[in-house]
């Protein structure tokens, strides 16, 4: 499309050159620009898009979208740079909004040809949205997903690089889903998608908010506590209809919002009074599949259900996805399926064994999650819990001795190892996690090495134990200071106990 095109409804000025010229894609990444480009410059935590604008002239852009009052060059340097290269340059009030509104445009505003689900809190997005978007494919809806695991368009399965992408990948994604007539589309949000305008311009027919827990607290993620929860409260000012977990501390703030938005508010939880209420739960074993029996009251239905992930927070992300699927015209029979046999990569994923032990592989990397994981496969096994854990490198070190703390008293055995260390030395973080395990009476050793922690923790296990590999979840990389190898949790243990069971043939 012409730039003229591309640029309607879009607050602008013109610096330099035409807006006849013809777009041929829009990047906001300047590796990627090709001859008819569209560049839009956007300030990131480490690097400035508007550093690049002269690389990008001479790579044949044929627009370049820049904010107003950037202090990189000045309106005389982008009038030559214009000159010398023939590329049109305009300049915008908000380039990072700009670099959601003009994908949107040139993409065809395939955000508004779909049903759009979000789904935003601290814990439990992956699985709500693995969840929703099975509910709603068993209730006959042709559904995708964006999230952290990978993207889903129709049968098709791409590598997800951010939990939300930047902008000009999302529409690049709904574009393709709406081109096969997908019905919904089912997106985790997180606070830096909001933050960032990843997701500006897309209304949600549906926005959720599961739970808030202290994370993601940051030099390049959130300063403190109330911009993590203000960024939250964003969801609410994109959404038609808002799900809101009333059993959080802060569900009242989420509320009070969802309200001053003007959305219809359904409310879940286990407490009385909410729209779905979930009641009488227990314990128990379908098809071979350790869960939760739960019944539930709402306004479409009322009965039981049976989730084939054990513990209470699963019933919580339940009771989130199936008020998704009911207001998305699911019925209950395609979501009782659903439950009944969902399974989640990286999220209490069992690795299958012929040691008579339960292997799993979550992605608890914080203190909450691996407490409320740890607390319920407590309940769940007469035998030992050992879990494998490490922590990631040039993250928050409050997590390290958060976690330890949390392990040294929840679990029966801990294996400090290495997660995605990144520029840190791995020792480094191992001892912060022990300095925490010592303070507990927890049995603990260290085992640097991931594989060899993993291989350690299945050849102590005996019949009925559990043992827990935490923190990495579906990842199939590890980061060190030098390179990013692959490294598979699931597949590591997988291997490890075969071994140990030819060892012990």
């Amino acid at each position: 499309m012409t730039i003229r095109e591309l640029l309607e409804g879009v607050e602008y000025k013109l610096i330099a050159g035409s807006i006849e010229k013809t777009v041929t894609s829009v990047e906001f990444d300047s590796r990627k620009i090709a001859d008819g480009s569209c560049f839009v410059a956007v300030k990131g935590f480490t690097s400035d898009g508007h550093s690049y604008i002269d690389s990008v002239c001479g790579k044949g852009a044929a627009l370049v979208v820049v904010e107003e009052g950037n202090e990189t060059f000045t309106e005389d340097d982008l009038k030559a740079m214009s000159e010398k290269s023939g590329t049109t340059i305009i300049s915008v009030p908000d380039s990072r909004k700009a670099s959601a509104y003009i994908p949107a445009t040139f993409f065809g505003n395939p955000e508004k040809k779909i049903d759009m689900i979000g789904v935003t809190g601290t814990k439990g997005k992956t699985t709500i949205t693995f969840m929703i978007t099975d509910m709603l494919e068993k209730a006959g809806k042709t559904t995708g997903l964006i999230g952290t695991v990978y993207d889903i368009i129709g049968n098709e399965k791409v590598h997800a690089s951010h939990t939300t992408p930047e902008a000009r990948d999302t529409y690049e994604l709904l574009g393709k889903m709406a081109n096969i007539d997908t019905d919904a589309c089912v997106m985790e949000v997180s606070s830096q998608g909001l933050k960032l305008d990843r997701v500006y311009g897309i209304e949600f027919k549906i926005g959720c908010f599961t739970n808030f827990y202290e994370d993601h607290i940051g030099g390049n993620e959130h300063p403190d506590m109330e911009d993590y929860l203000r960024c939250k409260l964003k969801m609410f000012e994109q959404s038609k209809i808002a799900v809101i977990n009333m059993d959080t501390p802060v569900s009242g703030e989420f509320y009070v919002k969802a309200n001053q938005c003007g959305c219809q508010i359904i409310t879940y939880g286990l407490t009385e009074g909410c729209d779905v209420q979930a009641y009488d739960l227990e314990n128990g074993m379908k098809d071979g599949r350790a869960g939760t029996y739960f019944s539930i009251t709402s306004p479409w239905y009322s009965g039981r259900f049976f989730v084939a992930i054990p513990g209470q927070f699963n019933v919580y992300n339940s009771l989130c996805a199936i008020s998704a699927a009911f207001l998305s015209g699911a019925t209950p029979e395609a979501i009782e399926r659903s439950l009944s046999t969902i399974e989640v990569p990286g999220r209490l994923q069992p690795v299958k064994n012929d040691l008579g032990i339960t292997i799993l592989v979550d992605y608890a990397h914080n203190a909450a999650s691996l407490e409320n994981v740890l607390d319920t496969l407590k309940q769940t096994t007469s035998g030992r819990v050992i879990t494998v854990f490490g922590c990631g490198g040039d993250r928050s070190h409050t997590r390290r001795f958060e976690m330890g703390e949390v392990a040294g008293k929840k679990s029966d055995y801990t294996i400090v190892t290495s997660d995605n260390p990144r520029t840190e030395d791995p020792e480094v973080i191992i001892g912060h996690i022990v300095s925490s395990i010592e303070k507990t009476s927890g049995k603990f050793e260290t085992v640097i090495d991931r594989a060899s922690a993993i291989r350690k923790a299945i050849e102590i296990a005996n019949e009925g134990d559990i043992v827990l590999i935490a923190g990495k979840g579906h990842e199939d990389y590890q980061i060190f200071a030098t390179q990013t190898i692959h490294f598979d949790d699931v597949e590591v243990a997988a291997e490890a106990a075969k071994k140990v069971r030819e060892e012990r043939s």
